[in-house]
């Protein structure tokens, strides 16, 4: 259904022809009436030749003014090219098309419309084209609230980011200041603390900078927080590496969950290591196509490892317990060879306002 050079030119009578040599069968005009959707037949130069009753209704026009090209006046205007260029395409290789377009209806108001179109061809000879439309203008504002709804989620959330780096600042200044001023005893705790209060921070970091916050692509925040990790303490001396097949994505909660705990076995490992030794971390994760996303951690600083720092209290396994069940993770092993750190990620909540 679409006006192309060839057809623009013709005369009144040339277009009567076609309409003849197309014609319609009158058994094909009674069953075109009678289904209840908005079909249309075109002659081989896309000039529309018949519409049925359930298009006539719903545009409140006659037979007589639909015809030819008269159907497109009530095209809204934004959707006129568009539709005339995939239409004119389809029609010089004689290929079905499918084009989502708005019609003015009766009443005035526009209505968006699928309309799938199919060639017809009769001994080898092609005679234009018949297609249906079905109303998808609830669809269609469904989609624009989804799209609404997720903007105004990643903003949301971008400020909740912004306060918590914002909190978290002033929260490393004050430990900071405390260390300086409590007994030499105690500056080895108020040091840990403080780098993993930056950690939280780096983790915050990196959520935010995610394509999309609402949904993280699991291998690629992992990456880039690792490479930010290596970087906050002993640069240069920590490696982690990301290794497995699938990326999977996450909640924020679950990935901030998962970086506190990566964090948090780096931190574990320069605990116990000197500081001129090289600290590993190796994180697999397996994303199968059905079924929950579970990552593995090994540290190798059962290999490397020598007596904690004084007064640096090792609480490693009670927070990664405590930041595994905030987020409902199943977590289970120890972080080692012989007995990998196993975390087994929930499923993405379905959001019923959706």
């Amino acid at each position: 259904m679409g006006e192309t050079p060839s057809s623009a030119g013709r005369s009144g009578s040339q277009v009567s022809d076609d309409a003849g040599a197309a014609a319609l069968s009158d058994s094909f005009r009674r069953f075109a009436d009678v289904v209840p959707l908005m079909l249309w037949r075109s002659d081989q130069y896309g000039q529309a030749v018949h519409h049925n009753e359930c298009w006539l209704e719903f545009t409140g026009r006659s037979l007589e003014d639909e015809l030819g090209k008269g159907w497109r006046d009530g095209l809204h205007p934004e959707d006129f090219d568009r539709h005339a260029e995939i239409v004119a395409k389809a029609l010089e290789a004689r290929e079905p098309f499918t084009v989502e377009f708005r019609l003015r209806r009766h009443d005035g108001v526009y209505r968006w419309l699928l309309d799938t179109a199919r060639p017809l061809v009769e001994d080898g000879r092609f005679l234009g084209y018949l297609g249906s439309c079905f109303d998808i203008t609830d669809r269609k504002h469904a989609e624009e609230h989804i799209e609404h709804s997720l903007a105004e989620k990643e903003a949301l959330l971008a400020e909740v980011y912004h306060r918590v780096r914002n909190n978290l600042q002033v929260m490393v200044s004050l430990i900071g200041l405390y260390g300086r001023a409590a007994p030499e005893a105690c500056r080895g705790s108020f040091e840990a603390l403080g780098q993993r209060v930056r950690a939280i921070a780096l983790v915050q970091q990196h959520l935010h900078e995610a394509p999309h916050i609402a949904s993280i692509d699991l291998r690629d925040y992992l990456r880039r927080l690792a490479s930010g990790l290596g970087q906050l303490r002993r640069a240069g001396r920590i490696g982690v590496q990301v290794n497995g097949g699938g990326n999977g994505l996450v909640e924020p909660r679950t990935a901030n969950a998962l970086g506190m705990i990566v964090a948090e076995i780096v931190a574990e490992c320069l605990d116990a290591t000197a500081e001129t030794v090289a600290c590993s971390i190796a994180i697999g994760i397996e994303a199968p196509p059905d079924g929950p996303i579970t990552v593995s951690v090994v540290s190798n600083v059962t290999d490397v490892a020598e007596p904690n720092r004084p007064n640096v209290p090792k609480l490693g396994p009670r927070l990664i317990s405590a930041y595994a069940s905030q987020a409902e993770i199943i977590a289970s092993g120890e972080a080692t060879p012989a007995n990998p750190l196993r975390l087994r990620l929930p499923l993405p909540r379905v959001d019923e306002n959706a």
